[in-house]
C-alpha cells in the first residue's frame, strides 16, 4: 500500500460524503423530491450543484493532463465554464422553470406537441452524459489503481458502485448538499497544492525553466506557452463545444425546476459560474508544476503524474488533494447521473408522466442502477486517451439541440420542422466530421473541432428550413402565453 495516509484520507472522504447524500434519502420520498428537489432549493445549494456539474474529471484530471501534454491553452475550459453557466442563467433557467419541465427535450413538447423532438433531443443529450459517466469511474479507478496496486477492472466498478448508490438514494437534494462540501474541498484541495508545490519547486521562474528544458525537446517550444496552443481553431473549437451546448444539458432543467423562485435561480446560475471557473485554472497550474518536476516522463504518462505530483509534495496535503479530484468526480458524475435516469424514463416513457410519485421513484433508482453501472463496465473496458478530447466531443452533440431550444423559445416563427430537421443534419453532420478527422484524415485531425458542424449546420438550417414550413399557430400561441407570464414569486 502506497501513502496509507493519503489513502486513508481518501476512503473517509468518500465514505463521509456517499454517507451523506445517502442520508439526503428522507428528502426523496417521492418522484418529484428525487429529481427536483419539489421546488423548494435556495441560492447556495442550486449554485454548488450546477458548479459541480461544470467540474468534473475532465475540469481537473483531464485539464491537467492535456496542460502538460499540449499546453497552457487548454485553461480556457475555466473561462468557459463560467460562461456556460451564465448563459444559462441569464437567458434559459427561467424560461425552463415558467414551462416546469424536467428533460429538455419537453420543451418541445409544450412548443410542438412533438415527440420525435423530444427523442431525438435526449439521444443527443444522453451521447454526452454516457461520455460524462464512463469518464467519472475511469477517473476514480485510475487513482485509486495509482495509490493501491488493486488492479483497475475493481476500482472502476467500486467506483460505478459509489456514485450510483449516492445518487439513487439521495436524489438531487443529496447531490446538492454533498456538492456544497465538495466544492469547498476541491478549492481548498487543488489550491493547496498549487501554492505548496510552487515552492517545492523553487518559484514560477524555476517552474518555467523546467518547463522550457522539457518542452524544448519534444518541438512544442513555439505553441506550448502560447495561450492560443498551435492556433486559434482548437480554442474556439472549446469554447463552442464547451459552451454553446450548455443550453440543453438537462440537468439545468432539474435545478431550474428545484428553485424556489425565479429570482433565485438565476442569481444561482450566476453564484455557481464564479465558483466552477478557478477549477480548472488551479489544475492547469497542478499540470505545469507537474511537468516542471519529472520532465520527461510526465509526458509520457500525465494521469498518473498528477497523482505522483501531489502525494510527493506531502502525503497529508497530497491526500486532500486527491480527495479534492474525486470530489470534482462525484460532483458532476451523480446529478448528471440523475439527470439521465430522468430523461430516459420522462422521455423514453411517456407513460410514466400519469404514474404516482412512488412508481416513478423506483423508475428513476433502477434506471439509475443499470445506467451508472453500465458506465463503469465501458469505463474498464473501452479504450480512453484523452480525457477532455472525449468529453467536447460529447459536448459537441449537444449543440444542435441547444440552437433548436434557443429558436423555439427566442423565434416564434421556428417551426417543429426546422426544430427536428436542424436538429439530425447537425447531429450527423457532427458525428460524421468527427470520424472523418479522427479515422481518415492524418494526425488524427487535431485542431478541428466537431463543433463546427454542429453548430453552424442547425444554426442555419432551422430557420430556413422553418421559413419553407408551416406551424401550428394555436399551440404557438398557448406556449408563448405561458412562457411570457410574469410569475408572482419572481
Amino acid at each position: 500500500m502506497q501513502n496509507p495516509i493519503a489513502l486513508v484520507m481518501i476512503a473517509a472522504y468518500l465514505v463521509g460524503t456517499t454517507l451523506l447524500g445517502m442520508v439526503m434519502m428522507r428528502r426523496s420520498r417521492g418522484g418529484d423530491d428525487w429529481a427536483v428537489a419539489d421546488g423548494k432549493m435556495g441560492t447556495l445549494m442550486i449554485a454548488v450543484g450546477i458548479a459541480g456539474t461544470r467540474v468534473g474529471g475532465a475540469a481537473t484530471y483531464g485539464v491537467a493532463g492535456d496542460v502538460i501534454t499540449g499546453g497552457i491553452w487548454s485553461m480556457w475550459y475555466s473561462v468557459n465554464s463560467f460562461l456556460a453557466l451564465a448563459l444559462v442563467g441569464v437567458f434559459y433557467a427561467v424560461p425552463y422553470r415558467r414551462l416546469g419541465i424536467q428533460t429538455v427535450g419537453e420543451v418541445f413538447v409544450h412548443r410542438f406537441g412533438s415527440r420525435r423532438c423530444q427523442w431525438l433531443t435526449s439521444l443527443c443529450v444522453q451521447m454526452e452524459y454516457l461520455i460524462v459517466n464512463i469518464i467519472e469511474p475511469y477517473v476514480i479507478g485510475r487513482i485509486l489503481t495509482a495509490m493501491t496496486g488493486i488492479p483497475f477492472g475493481i476500482t472502476v466498478l467500486a467506483s460505478g458502485l459509489i456514485i450510483v448508490t449516492y445518487t439513487s438514494m439521495g436524489g438531487l437534494w443529496g447531490s446538492a448538499a454533498t456538492n456544497l462540501i465538495h466544492c469547498v474541498a476541491i478549492l481548498v484541495g487543488l489550491g493547496a497544492v498549487a501554492l505548496i508545490g510552487l515552492n517545492h519547486l523553487g518559484g514560477w521562474d524555476q517552474v518555467v525553466l523546467s518547463v522550457d528544458a522539457t518542452i524544448a525537446t519534444t518541438g512544442q517550444a513555439a505553441t506550448w506557452w502560447s495561450v492560443a496552443g498551435a492556433g486559434w481553431l482548437p480554442v474556439i473549437g472549446m469554447f463552442f463545444a464547451a459552451t454553446m451546448h450548455t443550453p440543453a444539458a438537462s440537468v439545468y432543467c432539474n435545478f431550474a425546476a428545484a428553485g424556489r423562485d425565479e429570482r433565485t435561480v438565476k442569481r444561482a446560475f450566476l453564484f455557481g459560474g464564479l465558483i466552477a471557473a478557478p477549477m480548472p485554472l488551479l489544475a492547469g497550474v497542478i499540470g505545469i508544476e507537474t511537468l516542471a518536476k519529472y520532465g520527461a516522463e510526465a509526458q509520457l504518462a500525465s494521469y498518473q503524474t498528477l497523482t505522483r505530483l501531489a502525494l510527493d509534495i506531502n502525503p497529508w496535503v497530497g491526500g486532500m488533494a486527491l480527495a479534492a479530484v474525486l470530489a470534482a468526480v462525484i460532483s458532476s458524475g451523480g446529478p448528471i447521473l440523475l439527470s439521465s435516469a430522468t430523461m430516459f424514463v420522462r422521455d423514453w416513457l411517456p407513460a410514466s408522466k400519469d404514474w404516482s410519485q412512488g412508481r416513478r421513484l423506483r423508475a428513476y433508482r433502477t434506471t439509475t442502477i443499470v445506467y451508472g453501472m453500465g458506465a463503469a463496465v465501458i469505463a474498464w473496458l473501452g479504450p480512453i486517451t484523452s480525457i477532455l478530447d472525449l468529453l467536447l466531443f460529447g459536448f459537441a452533440m449537444v449543440v444542435p439541440p441547444a440552437l433548436a431550444v434557443t429558436y423555439s423559445l427566442y423565434w416564434k416563427r421556428t417551426t417543429e420542422a426546422g426544430a427536428f430537421w436542424g436538429m439530425m443534419l447537425g447531429f450527423v453532420g457532427g458525428l460524421t466530421w468527427y470520424a472523418f478527422t479522427h479515422f481518415v484524415l492524418p494526425g488524427q485531425g487535431e485542431g478541428i473541432d466537431p463543433s463546427y458542424p454542429t453548430f453552424f449546420i442547425p444554426l442555419i438550417a432551422i430557420p430556413l428550413i422553418s421559413l419553407l414550413t408551416k406551424e401550428d399557430g394555436e399551440s404557438k400561441a398557448a406556449f408563448f402565453t405561458k412562457l411570457n407570464a410574469v410569475k408572482a414569486d419572481s
